[in-house]
């Protein structure tokens, strides 16, 4: 039964206190594990809510003046005392012997009789100041503390740089209360968004619960993300291409960048623009230019004229050779 583990438990220990700690430093530590082993935390981790419940358990106690008095006389006795069943053995004599050292009856025991079939529970809350061990007092839900409250869902969407960069939005919730949050910088498409705080308030005093956010973002004309990338497709002509050439490369929110285009460069080849991309908390990602060569849809009579000039004096290869070869190779 949970009375009988004061003779066992060190709360101080679990707590991570010593015994002379005052109620801010009892509250601080409290507060600090049980934010980090609350089931809401650690969802199908018996091992956290079994360590949750042991670290309540030790609040619930030294938190209360008087049923912090009886535990430090109990275990004053030393770690031999234990409770035994009416009529039982071990330990230093059962249930008696414990309570009739502790309020001084004749030869050491107490002169009532505790009946077989008695509820130790209720004994226990009597001594120690009403109702069954682990029932609420002092606000508290027994040995699981305060109940966090509850958390509540909501979406957003934002525009492409705005979700890039972070910015500070104001949403309203379902009763049309409004709530002004942080996005940070670099969310993405689909995104959730955790907002400590945010949800609703605690029935019994707890911590409120979070706000979970989830972020649409639309698309930009000009750019696409890629991780922390940013891409952008970038058109050149024939001649830039074959010849080579410096061209300008757009940046998001920014001045253009200049690129230098080797002679040669195909459709497809991305140049790379360092520290460009998007900025988060990992890091941050470059700018990939791709480039695209484009082709005329109309050319005058000159210009087509020149073009086949300019393919009779290409060497005689097919650039589609290697492909369909290995298409061959793989039927």
């Amino acid at each position: 039964m949970a009375s009988q583990d004061w003779f066992d438990k060190d709360f101080y220990q679990v707590l991570g206190v010593s015994k002379d700690v005052t109620d801010a430093e009892l509250k601080k530590a409290y507060r600090k594990l049980a934010r980090k082993y609350h089931p809401d935390s650690n969802s199908g981790d018996a091992a956290a809510e079994a360590k949750f419940k042991e670290i309540s358990e030790a609040h619930s106690v030294l938190s209360d003046p008087e049923q912090r008095k009886e535990y430090d006389a109990i275990r004053a006795m030393g770690s031999g005392a234990r409770f035994t069943a009416p009529g039982g053995a071990g330990g230093a004599g059962g249930f008696e012997d414990v309570f009739g050292t502790m309020f001084g009856g004749p030869g050491g025991r107490q002169s009532t009789t505790f009946q077989p079939g008695g509820d130790y529970d209720d004994l226990l809350g009597g001594l120690f100041g009403g109702g069954r061990f682990g029932q609420p007092t002092g606000g508290y839900r027994g040995f699981g503390g305060p109940s966090k409250g509850r958390d509540v869902t909501a979406s957003t969407t934002l525009d492409f740089i705005t979700a890039t960069r972070g910015d500070q939005i104001t949403l309203q919730t379902a009763e049309g209360k409004p709530i002004t949050v942080r996005i940070p910088a670099g969310v993405a498409d689909g995104q959730k968004i955790r907002l400590r705080g945010k949800g609703q308030p605690s029935p019994d005093g707890g911590e409120p619960g979070d706000l979970v956010l989830t972020v649409s973002v639309r698309k930009h004309p000009v750019f696409e993300r890629d991780g922390l990338n940013l891409r952008v497709n970038v058109p050149v002509t024939i001649a830039e291409a074959a010849l080579g050439a410096t061209i300008e490369v757009p940046t998001l929110g920014g001045e253009p960048v200049k690129l230098k285009v080797a002679p040669g460069t195909p459709s497809g080849r991305v140049l790379r623009v360092k520290g460009r991309g998007v900025t988060t908390s990992k890091g941050t990602g470059d700018l990939l230019a791709v480039v695209q060569v484009a082709v005329p849809s109309r050319l005058s009579k000159e210009a087509e004229q020149k073009l086949a000039e300019f393919a009779a004096l290409l060497p005689d290869e097919n650039p589609r050779d290697e492909l369909l070869a290995k298409a061959r190779a793989v039927r």
